[in-house]
């Protein structure tokens, strides 16, 4: 068995097995207390969860897979946080590696740095849980709100900015598009994760393309 069958064999084994964890928490908790949703609603629910993050789900996997590899993949999609933590922190290891996604290089420096986001998220999270108490009055307060209310433009802005200043005419087509729908449509409030992925496919289009074309140069 080489490397990609057993990272596919335990990549499966862990996703089915923290599927089966994540079914079966609420399953126990009602069974615990005897509290179960009405069997209509539940399916309302689920429908209307699936109607939404399926797609969402199907873009992802199609837009950041090529960049994770097949191990950092599987720990993105398991652990979660993908598109706000994990490809951040995978792209930019790799910049500061110097390795490109799609290359073995690339998948074990994504795999090694999406674990280690991983960990230290726990850490955090540990930390935090510890902490939230004490430090409430001050995480809610009116000074701060602002702050947490644009923690994921900042994010997303100080990452954009970095690779739009490198190939800043890749970035010309999502944008414009990104601002031509929110002006005309009534973009409903959430809709910022269907936009993200899909527009990650709009960019890698539009720069094939444009490289075809001669617009751009590989960096």
């Amino acid at each position: 068995m080489n490397y990609n069958d057993r990272v596919h064999r335990i990549g499966r084994i862990t996703g089915i097995s923290v599927l089966i964890m994540i079914i079966l928490i609420p399953t126990v908790i009602c069974m615990k207390y005897n509290i179960f949703p009405p069997v209509i609603n539940l399916l309302k629910g689920i429908g209307m969860v699936c109607m939404i993050y399926i797609p969402m789900c199907a873009a992802e996997f199609a837009t950041y897979t090529p960049m994770l590899g097949t191990s950092g993949s599987y720990l993105a999609f398991v652990t979660g946080n993908v598109t706000n933590l994990k490809i951040p922190c995978a792209l930019m290891c790799m910049e500061n590696v110097g390795v490109k996604p799609q290359t073995e290089e690339g998948e074990v420096i994504a795999g090694i740095s999406i674990a280690v986001s991983a960990i230290v998220t726990v850490i955090v999270v540990f930390v935090g849980m510890l902490a939230v108490v004490p430090l409430e009055p001050v995480l809610n307060s009116a000074v701060l709100k602002p702050a947490f209310d644009n923690i994921l433009p900042a994010l997303f802005g100080a990452l954009g900015a970095y690779w739009i200043q490198k190939q800043w005419k890749l970035a010309v087509t999502p944008l414009a598009i990104v601002v031509l729908v929110f002006a005309i449509f009534n973009v409903p409030a959430g809709a910022e994760g269907v936009m993200i992925p899909v527009m990650g496919v709009i960019s890698v289009i539009s720069a094939r393309i444009m490289y075809n074309k001669k617009f751009v140069k590989e960096v």
